[in-house]
């Protein structure tokens, strides 16, 4: 991934709101280097995180239970409804980015927290079956490629990167995924077998790059980086003195850093997101040719206001300048 500066702005997942239109408008406005394609989980389950990722998978088909999402034989109305948004909401960028080239992200629920969410047709967890688990990383690696490739046809001035949202990735990692009884918890999915289904999918959708963005605490970032994406966004609230090390190292690999320093419970102001960044990456004492970081919210955007998204965006576009004209070069 090459853009024009090495420090920059971009969005993170869901936002407020039914409006898509104005949603891709907006992040096109204020995410210039890489505006992104939003979830708007207000529409309903369909169009939230887990539900935009069930409309990805190919030749598996859910239906909404009480329980949650459940692989079903055939097709269920709310499986249609997940994949009837996400097709218009392809429609209407489409109609949006005509005249835009550049970068463009689009976001997806990874394998892990798919996972970690999916019910099999009987009852309990994706994530307890090692075949179900492969089968659905598999379902969703080639649904992605599928919707990117279509992507690049519609609109080819578009250089697309791919988002994988791992919120349960540190869960599934350490073993602390409840049983349905909420009594126990699922096994620890081991590393090599975590890091081939990211890697897997990576493979599947080159020439397009991934960035894996987890806002829970605890990601395993050695591993992460090394399973061939192009970048990883992290919560700077989540992070612990140890993760910057890792960090340290994954930008000496030729990752980007997403730098979640703009928190989505309160509008905090440029200087101060600017802050929160400049230290810790400083204290790095990286070559300055190393250092490639993209600004973003802490996570998603759907719990503040519309007004209140707008503001945190240009705050992130602002502190990226910031950053930017900071850092010795």
């Amino acid at each position: 991934m090459t853009f024009e500066r090495s420090i920059i702005n971009t969005g993170i997942g869901s936002w407020p709101g039914e409006d898509i239109v104005e949603a891709i408008k907006i992040t096109l406005d204020e995410c210039p280097d890489l505006p992104h394609l939003p979830e708007l989980p207000a529409r309903g389950a369909p169009a939230g995180l887990i539900g935009r990722g069930t409309a990805a998978l190919a030749e598996l088909s859910v239906d909404l239970q009480p329980t949650g999402w459940r692989l079903i034989p055939g097709v269920a109305r709310d499986h249609r409804r997940a994949v009837s948004l996400l097709r218009d909401d392809l429609d209407r960028l489409e109609e949006q980015a005509q005249g835009y080239a550049g970068w463009f992200k689009i976001g997806f629920a990874g394998p892990w927290t798919l996972a970690g969410s999916v019910e099999r047709e009987r009852g309990g967890l994706v994530l307890a079956d090692h075949g179900a688990r492969r089968d659905l990383g598999q379902s969703l690696a080639e649904g992605i490629a599928e919707l990117v490739a279509e992507l690049a046809r519609r609109l080819p001035e578009l250089r697309l990167i791919v988002q994988l949202d791992e919120p349960l990735l540190p869960a599934v990692f350490r073993g602390s995924v409840p049983t349905a009884s909420g009594y126990g918890r699922h096994r620890a999915i081991d590393a090599p077998e975590l890091s081939e289904a990211l890697s897997h999918l990576v493979r599947r959708l080159e020439p397009a790059p991934v960035v894996l963005h987890c806002c829970a605490a605890g990601a395993p970032i050695p591993l992460l980086a090394g399973t061939g994406v192009r970048g990883l966004s992290l919560d700077l609230d989540r992070l612990r003195p140890a993760d910057w090390d890792a960090i340290g190292a994954a930008l000496e690999q030729g990752l980007w850093f997403g730098a979640g320093a703009a928190p989505t419970d309160r509008v905090l102001g440029p200087d101060a997101a600017a802050d929160r960044l400049l230290r810790p990456i400083r204290d790095l004492g990286l070559d300055p040719e190393q250092v490639r970081l993209a600004v973003t919210p802490a996570c998603g955007l759907a719990g503040p206001s519309a007004a209140d998204v707008v503001r945190i965006l240009h705050a992130t576009r602002r502190a990226a300048e910031i950053v930017a004209e900071e850092l010795p070069r």
